[in-house]
């Protein structure tokens, strides 16, 4: 028995030893690796991936007794504590830019909103307060006050935010403070900005508060043009605003058309003809409704009685056939910008349905092809990603394809180890492909050009007798056909049938383009050769073969007994003693035909 139990953990501690010995020797290849390809992990000269691509290093411990970070305080609130600086010391520490990049900055978006803001008010609210009896002495305090905030803020924008503006001189970014004055003070924007700030409002003192003395201010039309692009810019649905906008212009023109009414109805006196404004209920609305059946010419309305109201008429019929004209063309405009898309996948799909009829495709292969359409639009909102990207130069198509599929990529084992570069070259070139359900990606026997990564979906590897055992199913994140990109000698057919699961979305990596990457890259090019001749040798194994997968074995293999015991045996069974040797001979056969 205690030679039994000594020779059982013996054979465990012998198995751990091999394990150990194993790992050991594939760190030392590693290395080795390392050490006679030095530029297999160089980056200094590869782009930096996106913080989603890449991840971060590890922050730096700090020495125990040290303080944390600056921005590092907490603020305990009932039961929370929030890892966050009181926003009273964040607003104490701020320091306004020095400069200020116009397209990027969005404190500088928010700043247009607030500028446009005012802007509305002054281009909405004085023609009211010049028409309409709205503006009197008990509410004249208000008026000024909303007007002179107004001003304030036109004032902030031409000192502080206009001047701080970057510009483009010579293909480079001036952030010079005074080259960006100096460029303020020499542009259009600051002749309009200085024309919409004349102080009229000194002639208050002598014919007192009018309102359109502060029509000037309706001159800062730049900011809002200005704030419309950097908006569409910034918004992933930018269509929708364009429609909100439009529709503000035709409320527009009717609001000033609805203040003209009034005041021509004044003019002429309230009620004093059928054709003005009687004075009952509320004028606003009923000069706007006014306004509303005239511009879009409803009709229905009294004729004028007087020369100046037939004139009005005819001008206000003339006005509103064009604005009318012009909303109704801007809004076709966007709609159709809107779903230019979907216009166009409507468009190639009809084509390609009319060459199907044409050529009596059957009808289930058609239905397939309609499917294909549906699913891919639905699924990426567009028929061909590289026609979005065939306009940008190539190093925005490098950022884009790093963000995009350098988390993939870079989990295959085959190109671990590469140089970064090769990779980045090799992101460039992914196509991506549909599949819909049981359709063949491969098939066994087939002679492999291309590497597959599955993007979303999954796979399923066909094997047996019959070639429809599923072997395995591959899922988003997941490599095949890899040994085929750099097999030679009639070792690149597939060897199994892949078939999509369901719908699957595959980069495809062609043989061709990888082989015009690697004329570039000498070093990577050998160390794929010979990843690729071990992973194809490892393929090959026998089952059998020691360390094959499926022999996993309950008990640990039993150790070989030591030659000086196998001799002390033997001389035992020809002795033919009844001694303890002899029990312990014939125990030791006995667990050998258990162990069988």
């Amino acid at each position: 028995r205690v030679g039994s139990a000594t020779s059982v953990s013996s054979a465990v501690i012998n198995s751990r030893l091999q394990e150990l010995v194993k790992l050991f020797r594939e760190r030392t290849e590693k290395v080795k690796e390392k050490l006679t390809d030095p530029d297999v992990t160089s980056d200094d000269e590869s782009p930096s991936a996106s913080p989603a691509a890449a991840p971060a290093p590890p922050p730096a411990a700090e020495p125990a007794g040290a303080e944390p970070a600056g921005d590092e305080h907490y603020c305990e609130m009932l039961c929370c504590t929030f890892k966050y600086r009181p926003w009273l010391d964040r607003l104490k520490n701020y320091q306004f830019p020095s400069s200020i990049d116009p397209l990027t900055n969005l404190m500088y978006v928010l700043w247009l909103f607030f500028v446009v803001m005012a802007w509305n008010w002054n281009c909405w609210l004085i023609p009211v307060r010049w028409a309409f009896p709205y503006q009197t002495p008990g509410n004249i305090h208000c008026w000024l006050l909303m007007d002179y905030l107004c001003d304030l803020i036109y004032l902030l924008d031409i000192l502080v935010f206009q001047t701080r503006l970057q510009f483009v001189q010579g293909g480079d970014i001036i952030t010079d403070k005074k080259a960006m004055k100096e460029n303020y003070l020499r542009s259009q924007r600051f002749k309009m900005d200085v024309m919409c700030l004349l102080p009229l409002d000194f002639f208050y003192f002598k014919v007192g508060v009018n309102p359109l003395l502060r029509f000037p201010r309706c001159l800062k039309y730049m900011a809002f043009f200005e704030f419309n692009n950097r908006l569409e810019a910034i918004l992933s649905k930018a269509y929708i605003y364009r429609v909100i906008r439009t529709t503000a212009y035709l409320l527009y023109s009717l609001h000033v058309n609805s203040c003209l009414y009034y005041w021509a109805s004044a003019y002429e006196g309230l009620g004093s003809t059928t054709w003005v404004y009687d004075g009952e209920g509320n004028s606003y609305i009923r000069c706007y409704y006014w306004a509303v059946k005239t511009l879009i010419t409803i009709g229905g309305l009294p004729d004028p009685k007087t020369l100046f109201e037939i004139v009005f008429q005819l001008l206000n019929y003339f006005t509103g056939v064009f604005a009318f004209s012009v909303m109704i063309g801007q809004m076709r405009d966007v709609v159709g910008a809107a779903t230019a898309g979907q216009t166009y996948y409507r468009s190639c799909m009809d084509s390609t349905i009319k060459y199907m009829n044409f050529y009596k495709i059957p009808k289930t292969v058609q239905n397939r092809v309609k499917t294909w359409y549906e699913y891919t639009w639905h699924s990426q909102g567009m028929l061909d990603e590289s026609e979005l990207l065939v306009q940008l130069p190539d190093k925005m198509r490098l950022d884009i394809a790093i963000d995009v599929n350098y988390n993939i990529v870079s989990k295959v084992a085959l190109f671990q180890g590469c140089d970064r570069q090769m990779i980045f070259d090799m992101l460039k070139r992914l196509r991506s492909v549909v599949y819909l359900p049981n359709d063949y990606v491969c098939k066994k026997g087939e002679i492999g050009r291309e590497m597959y990564i599955i993007q979303a979906g999954q796979v399923q590897v066909l094997g047996g007798p019959d070639g429809k055992t599923v072997l395995v199913t591959l899922k988003a994140g997941s490599v095949f056909g890899e040994i085929s990109l750099l097999a030679a000698g009639g070792g690149n057919r597939r060897t199994a049938n892949v078939v999509a699961h369901g719908f699957a979305n595959l980069f495809i990596l062609d043989k061709k383009d990888l082989n015009e990457i690697l004329v570039h890259y000498p070093e990577s090019q050998k160390l794929l050769r010979k990843k690729a001749k071990k992973m194809l040798k490892n393929n090959n194994k026998p089952k059998d073969e020691k360390g094959a997968p499926g022999d996993t074995l309950i008990i640990p293999p039993k150790a070989d007994t030591p030659k000086l015991f196998q001799a002390a045996l033997a001389a035992t069974g020809r002795m033919g003693g009844k001694g303890p040797l002899a029990r312990l001979r014939w125990r030791l056969k006995e667990l050998k035909a258990m162990q069988e």
